[in-house]
């Protein structure tokens, strides 16, 4: 079966960045000049999907109205004749299928996937965190649906961590199969770094089978007093098989402060209008420090 729908998680309050997300969400809060969370709709479309829900809350409208229609600000560009700014918010405005549903109660990643139950019906689906950004030639999501194609399995995003961070992440106990595949046997939630089972971390992108609704129906408060999805597919790779794939592309952790900065200068290097003046720069401040 075709990966065709996806959810995106944006529920969250976002503490990390307060004072910033006191009032924006910090799915809002830009790299460079394009919000993180256009970033991973970009990447879903990119991979075929045709059909996104963001899982929002009370303070999320932003996100609404970010990817809605802005017919003022529409005819205002054009009637200056900046049809470039024109081009970028049209394309903006008609990105994608995209729907919407509220998680009431901030209740953990587990039971936002659950808010989605009926929009995905009986069909696998990707999940993809706003938190994480991955840059690589073949769209990250892409890559794990071409592996789904071939397995029909549950798929999970990974990359492999330094030993001392393991116990930031999940953990998989896993068997390889092959080169940048393996076989999931069980997954750990932030191990110790002497009980964790490898260094393959979850890495916020997943496809997932549909049966994963009827296991998060009964899933119990796990960390933090909240429904947790590693909890549900521990229970899922029990019953069914279960891959990881350590994608190509380097990933960035946008939900941390150091990750997101990290995130933006390599965007910003990346651009042609960019590129050279700020690379200038951050050689004359390095200049400038003694560094």
């Amino acid at each position: 079966m075709r990966i065709k729908k996806a959810v995106i998680p944006a529920a969250g309050l976002g503490v990390r960045f307060l004072p910033a997300t006191k009032a924006v969400p910090k799915e809002m809060l830009p790299i460079v000049d394009k919000p993180t969370i256009q970033y991973i709709i970009e990447e879903a479309i990119c991979s075929g999907i045709e059909d996104i829900l963001i899982v929002t809350s009370r303070y999320k409208k932003a996100i609404e109205d970010h990817f809605d229609r802005f017919v003022s600000l529409e005819d205002h560009l054009r009637g200056k004749g900046k049809l470039d700014l024109l081009q970028i918010v049209e394309e903006t405005g008609a990105m994608a299928e995209i729907h919407y549903v509220r998680q009431g109660v901030p209740n953990g990643l587990g039971h936002a996937v659950y808010c989605a139950r009926r929009f995905v019906g009986g069909e696998p689906f990707a999940v993809l965190l706003g938190d994480d950004i991955v840059r690589s030639p073949v769209p990250c999501l892409k890559q794990m649906i071409d592996l789904y194609e071939e397995v029909q399995a549950t798929i999970i995003g990974v990359k492999e961590v330094p030993q001392t961070e393991v116990n930031k992440y999940g953990i998989l106990d896993a068997e390889p199969v092959r080169e940048k595949v393996c076989r999931i046997r069980d997954l750990v939630e932030k191990p110790a770094p002497d009980a964790a089972p490898s260094r393959l971390a979850i890495m916020g992108r997943y496809i997932i089978e549909p049966e994963i609704f009827n296991i998060l129906s009964h899933t119990e408060p796990g960390a933090g007093g909240e429904i947790q999805l590693t909890d549900a597919l521990k229970e899922l790779a029990r019953q069914k098989d279960m891959y990881g794939l350590n994608f190509d592309g380097i990933r960035y952790d946008v939900g941390d402060k150091l990750g997101y900065l990290k995130a933006t200068v390599e965007f910003a290097l990346e651009r042609s209008d960019l590129e050279q003046p700020f690379r200038d720069y951050l050689t004359g401040l390095l200049c400038s420090t003694g560094t």
